[in-house]
């Protein structure tokens, strides 16, 4: 089950990140205040036997959709967790008619450019060095949206 996010998720979410050293490494506040809606950015929590599974973290930005951030946890990849996440994004985002779905990737990361493409998205760009820890390049991926 797909649900807004609530500042009882946090701490589950900050497990998942942790096990996911791909994604952006945010902290409790970031979380805590996009969960009590202290942002503009809306954020997903999908909720299964044990717990929280995966999130996601988005916002309309300039006429389109941003993803900031995204992660199922290791126990639940490949059980359409991050698909049912994404489509609720998706389905969010039609109350501002966006142009296009964008976000930024590790250019390391096969699974989730994997998953981006099978849902449509294509690179658009490169960031050099965009994240740290390791230093790698973001490749930016886009789905345009009608």
């Amino acid at each position: 089950m797909v649900r807004l996010l609530e500042p009882r998720d946090v701490r589950s979410i900050l497990a998942i990140q942790s096990a996911s050293p791909e994604i952006a490494q945010w902290t409790l506040r970031d979380y805590d205040r996009v969960a009590r809606g202290e942002i503009e950015m809306a954020g997903w929590a999908s909720e299964g036997e044990g717990g929280i599974r995966g999130f996601l973290v988005a916002r309309h930005v300039v006429g389109d959709l941003e993803i900031l951030n995204f992660a199922v946890s290791p126990a639940s990849r490949r059980q359409g967790v991050g698909a049912a996440l994404l489509a609720e994004a998706l389905h969010w985002s039609k109350a501002f008619r966006p142009g296009k779905a964008i976000l930024e990737v590790r250019a390391s990361n096969l699974a989730a450019l994997q998953f981006y493409e099978k849902h449509g998205f294509k690179p658009t760009g490169r960031r050099l060095q965009y994240y740290t820890a390791p230093i790698e390049d973001a490749l930016v991926l886009a789905l345009r949206l009608e």
